[in-house]
């Protein structure tokens, strides 16, 4: 019988259709959940409500990488900072160590919702880094 291990969550790629893949350092926040409706009419005898399911709701995904001289995605948030513009499917890809895919999820029609500028510190010696959010409609397993 084969035995199965968990993977590790520190070797992954992002893909953002129609800007590339890009390489972030850390990828937040992505998860789905189904509101409960309760519900009871007045004449049940029953002390507990009936239950049914409601909206689906997805959080806003987090995307954080070092500042380097591309402005691929930074480009896609001024455009919609100018006007709403094409929405992207973003997928995240969890790799095992000879960098093949392993599990994947599909971010469905994603567009930035905000940009933070990295802070600034002349006394540090940490990293520039720079963090995208994206609000999206939809999340599932490919793979």
């Amino acid at each position: 019988m084969a035995t199965s291990y968990p993977f590790n969550r520190f070797r992954y790629k992002v893909e953002i259709d129609g800007i590339g893949e890009a390489g972030f350092s850390e990828v937040t926040g992505f998860d789905a959940s189904i509101d409960v409706i309760e519900y009871r009419t007045g004449d049940e005898k029953a002390g507990t409500p009936g239950k049914s399911p409601g909206l689906r709701r997805y959080s806003n995904v987090t995307l954080r990488w070092g500042t380097t001289d591309s402005t691929a995605v930074y480009k896609w948030m001024e455009a919609w900072i100018e006007k709403a513009a094409e929405r992207n499917d973003v997928t995240v890809s969890l790799l095992d160590d000879e960098g093949a895919e392993i599990a994947s999820w599909i971010i469905t029609a994603a567009w930035p919702v905000k940009y933070i500028v990295p802070e600034l510190n002349s006394l540090s010696s940490e990293i520039a880094i720079e963090t995208l959010e994206l609000a999206h409609e939809g999340l599932k397993r490919s793979k």
